[in-house]
This record gives C-alpha cells, sequence and structure tokens, in this order.
C-alpha cells in the first residue's frame, strides 16, 4: 500500500511540473497580476523624462496591454546585447523593444505580426562627413562609424558600409557622444532617432541621407514553444490596428515633437 502510495505521489508530482511548464505565459500573468516587459532604451521607443520616468512609443504599447489584461506593468530595463538571453532564462514575459524581426533571432524566439515598421537612417558630423551623401561616400576605409552592438543596426552597418570601421557600444547614448565629440563620422540607427539628433545638434550634426535605406518589421518576442501567448499578442496587436491606437501613438511619437517637452 506503502508503495502504491509513492507511486501515486511521484505521478502527481510529475503532471504538476509538466502542467507548470506547459502554462502559457498569459496564464502566469494573469495570476501574478503583473507583466513584465523587457525593454531598453531608443529615443523615441523608450527613453526616461525629466523626472526619471519612462516614456515613448514602446511604454505606451505595453502599459495599454496591460490595461487591456487587467495586470500591473513591470518595465526590465536590459542591455541589448542580452535582451534575447534574458527573455529565455524567464527574466521577463515579453520583449516589446522595438525589436526588429530576423531570421536569426526567429531562430531562437517567436515574433508576433508586425505592430510597427521602422528602418536604418543614419546622422553624421558636419565636420568629419561633409560633403557626404550616399551609401557609398561612408562606405570607405577611413571612414568610423559608430553603432550599438547587437542591433539591426550594427547589421545594416556591416552589409551596406562593409568597408568602414565601425565602433560598437552598449547603448545609443554612448555612440552620440562619441559623434558629438567628433570621434565617429557617423552614427547608424533606426529611425527616427538620427533625425531627432540631427535637429538637437543643428550646429555639429546633420542627416546626410533623407530616406531611410532599409525596412524592418518590428514584434513583440515570446519564448518559443507559446501558442496561446502568441496567438492573443496577435490578436491584440489587430485590434489595436483596427481601432487606431497605434496609428495615434505612431504619429504622436514618430512624426511630431510634442513629446520633446518631456524629455527636455
Amino acid at each position: 500500500m506503502k508503495k502504491i502510495l509513492c507511486i501515486a505521489a511521484a505521478v502527481l508530482l510529475f503532471l504538476s511540473s509538466f502542467a507548470s511548464a506547459n502554462e502559457s505565459v498569459i496564464e502566469k500573468i494573469e495570476k501574478q497580476g503583473v507583466i513584465r516587459v523587457g525593454m531598453s532604451t531608443f529615443v523615441p521607443w523608450a527613453m526616461k523624462d525629466k523626472k526619471g520616468r519612462l516614456v515613448g512609443f514602446e511604454i505606451d504599447v505595453a502599459k495599454k496591454l496591460a490595461q487591456d489584461m487587467g495586470v500591473r506593468v513591470e518595465f526590465v530595463p536590459t542591455a541589448w546585447s542580452g535582451i534575447i538571453p534574458a527573455l529565455l532564462t524567464g527574466k521577463f514575459d515579453v520583449i516589446i523593444g522595438g525589436m526588429g524581426i530576423t531570421p536569426k533571432r526567429n531562430l531562437k524566439v517567436n515574433f508576433t505580426i508586425p505592430y510597427e515598421y521602422s528602418g536604418m537612417s543614419i546622422v553624421a558630423s558636419r565636420s568629419r562627413a561633409k560633403g557626404f551623401s550616399s551609401l557609398a561616400d561612408f562606405n570607405k576605409k577611413n571612414v568610423v562609424i559608430a553603432v550599438r552592438m547587437g542591433t539591426t543596426a550594427e547589421q545594416a552597418a556591416r552589409k551596406y558600409m562593409p568597408e568602414a570601421s565601425l565602433k560598437l557600444f552598449d547603448n545609443e547614448s554612448q555612440a552620440i557622444q562619441e559623434l558629438i565629440l567628433g570621434r565617429v563620422h557617423a552614427v547608424v540607427s533606426s529611425a527616427p532617432m538620427p533625425v531627432f539628433q540631427a535637429l538637437k545638434y543643428p550646429d555639429r550634426l546633420f542627416v546626410p541621407i533623407k530616406e531611410n535605406f532599409t525596412k524592418e518589421p518590428i514584434g513583440f518576442a515570446i519564448r518559443k514553444g507559446d501558442h496561446d501567448a502568441l496567438n492573443f499578442f496577435n490578436n491584440w496587436i489587430l485590434n489595436m490596428q483596427a481601432n487606431g491606437f497605434l496609428k495615434e501613438k505612431q504619429a504622436y511619437w514618430f512624426e511630431s515633437k510634442k513629446w520633446e517637452k518631456l524629455v527636455k
């Protein structure tokens, strides 16, 4: 009898562990009453305002998602180079951080349908890149370009400007500082950040190429195998596209300067 009880207990423990391991992150979020969002700072996707609070397009998207789920949102700022490993180890539930959907990343995580599109742009030094007006001008051995490590900006710079030298940084503020100090010719980054920096420092910086030179879809990233979460997030995005929420936020953060008073 004792042996039977031990076997039954072991079976129950196994079934409990199996159910827990296969629990959708959506169920976990609902139980805990909080959604943990992995993100990193990209102007104007996510940044600190004058009071030190997080603001930006991604912040509004994550807050609206949490509101619709009836839970709190907890932002987990993470270095971009380690953000996918942090998701995989369970430090947060989802990445909502302006992450471009790429085949290489898709091998490690699942992506939702796109909720926004971005593209690469260049902001350059007026002194070091004087007269530059094309990608070819930057694709030279004597040109130094700063990019954020582990981003699609780094991939784009390597693809379109393979002859140039790259300086890699953990965050964009370091890259921009190098540019302002005249230590590099340009910074490659997701739009619209380069335009904002050129407007902020018009005497030192300019945008040499008016159009973005790439276009990339942006999606939420979640751990693989969670079909319920992928279904929920996809349908939430479709609803936000249909009711105009995403279009409204895109216009505010990417097409206007109304938010600048929050950070200046």
